[in-house]
């Protein structure tokens, strides 16, 4: 059961993959192609856009909190010339706090910084293999209509060849040459006739010719005296 299974689903796919492969039209495959490229370009640009501004505000907030931590520096070291030990101690864990923020947002920007070079390289890849494949569209679409050309070509070529003996080209040959062959006959059964009358003409000439020597070696050709008594 498993096996036919198998084969029912295989034989399934070939068929649908067969009327998939008849009804793509590779101009039209070509420029959906090119519509999918340009709406992924778009939307990689709007990542790397984003990742781009995240990337800016990671630079701020640890510019921020590096400058907010030299001020509380500053500001414990204040404090301690005054000899406010409680108002120092605020200040210094402050100025840790922000340090602390500080070294936080500057490895996210690190590793954003290289997430976004990472991703203006995959787009400019993209962009290049747009346009190669938008240069490439126009010779592509031509070999593929040279070719369509060329097979409906060969295809009328054999349709129409004349050393098909089923076509109907061959048929009316045939009997072209039969209706010439019969007029041949007919002419030629035409001079045997004239031939035969013009022979049977020398043919009496002779006849008579002979019949006139006859008559005259036997004088039938002048009246002669009957014996007496005849």
């Amino acid at each position: 059961m498993t096996g036919i299974m198998d084969r029912l689903s295989r034989l399934i796919r070939a068929n649908v993959n067969d009327l998939i492969d008849n009804a793509e039209d590779p101009e039209k495959m070509i420029d959906q192609i090119l519509r999918d490229m340009k709406e992924s370009i778009t939307s990689a640009r709007a990542q790397v856009a984003a990742m781009i501004a995240q990337e800016k505000e990671l630079e701020l907030d640890a510019a921020e909190t590096k400058k907010l931590a030299e001020e509380w520096g500053r500001k414990a070291e204040r404090a301690v010339t005054a000899g406010k030990d409680d108002l120092a101690r605020e200040a210094l864990r402050r100025k840790r706090d922000n340090e602390e923020n500080s070294a936080i947002y500057s490895e996210q920007l690190g590793v954003q910084s290289q997430a976004v070079a990472k991703l203006k390289d995959q787009l400019r890849q993209l962009e290049a293999k747009y346009q190669t494949t938008l240069g490439a569209r126009d010779t592509l679409i031509a070999r593929q209509r040279r070719a369509k050309a060329q097979r409906q070509v060969a295809e009328a070529v054999v349709v129409f060849t004349p050393l098909d003996p089923s076509s109907e080209l061959d048929r009316m040959e045939r009997k072209i040459r039969s209706e010439e062959a019969h007029a041949m006959a007919a002419l030629e059964i035409g001079d045997d006739s004239f031939e035969a009358q013009f022979q049977a003409l020398d043919s009496e000439s002779d006849v008579e010719d002979e019949l006139q020597a006859l008559k005259k070696s036997l004088g039938a050709g002048s009246p002669q005296s009957l014996p007496s008594g005849s």
